[in-house]
């Protein structure tokens, strides 16, 4: 996929009813580390899908297929090709968010059910209850200190994701009572807010924060693995509510990650 793809991949997932992609398509055209591909028959654009290098692990997502040429193998094909070029780049794990229908697919393609995220939402709050002198403006200082924070979390290697995407307006950081950095938020113009915490604790705090920045006429979501059961179970007791579960499936070598650090995600392409 290039530039000069985006507007009709852009029309083909609308027409499917995704929502418009056109922002999340433009940063995986542009970043290094992306590889968005695209399927033409006759040409025309029948199918795309995004793959993410992220040091050890390889992200499959965005796997996308024009109604009129379903059930063709083509999902297939995409999911192949976007396979072989993160294994190029030295991917040792390959992990991807299915839905229920694709499921059988990937378990037919080697991948094993791992966990599921939980998706929680909560509307914006007057900002009453919350620490706001903890929460604070991301400074690009804090970028070291973040990536530690994110490839013990996670087992990958996302630095040229929180680079990029981290800026004062899009992230917030939870800075200690010892003025150590233990949470961080980044929200990508796509929606969406990869969240990392140390402790339950953080990881609480930091999303408060984030429903106080909002106010109280919109929502915020958050997606934790279900390992993080104490997490889901805090943020239920602050009024969050659990709206849908969704499958994390697995191909190649374990990652040496830590699930209940995970509060958020960048976008099922990009872990």
């Amino acid at each position: 996929m290039t530039a000069v793809d985006i507007e009709p991949v852009r029309q083909m997932i609308m027409a499917g009813e995704w929502g418009d992609r056109r922002v999340f398509l433009e940063f995986a055209t542009t970043q290094p580390e992306c590889l968005p591909i695209v399927a033409v028959d006759g040409g025309e654009i029948v199918a795309s899908g995004v793959g993410t290098a992220n040091g050890p692990a390889g992200w499959i997502g965005a796997i996308f297929v024009d109604e009129r040429v379903r059930r063709r193998g083509i999902g297939r094909a995409v999911t192949d090709a976007v396979i072989a070029g993160l294994e190029q780049r030295g991917c040792q794990t390959l992990v991807l968010v299915a839905s229920e229908e694709g499921k059988p697919l990937y378990e037919g393609m080697g991948f094993q059910l791992q966990t599921a995220y939980a998706t929680l939402e909560a509307p914006g709050t007057s900002g009453s209850g919350v620490d706001d002198g903890a929460v604070r403006p991301f400074d690009p200082g804090d970028l070291e200190v973040m990536s530690v924070l994110d490839r013990e979390a996670t087992g990958e290697a996302r630095g040229h994701l929180l680079t990029r995407l981290a800026s004062p307006e899009s992230a917030r950081v939870l800075v200690d009572e010892n003025g150590g950095l233990s949470a961080f938020t980044i929200r990508p113009p796509w929606g969406g807010g990869a969240t990392i915490a140390e402790t339950e604790d953080a990881g609480t705090r930091i999303l408060q924060a984030r429903r106080a920045a909002i106010g109280p006429d919109r929502k915020v979501r958050a997606g934790l693995p279900l390992e993080n059961r104490s997490g889901i179970r805090r943020l239920q007791e602050l009024g969050w509510t659990r709206s849908w579960n969704a499958p994390r499936m697995i191909r190649g070598e374990p990652l040496d990650w830590h699930p209940e650090q995970i509060w958020g995600q960048f976008a099922m392409a990009l872990g």
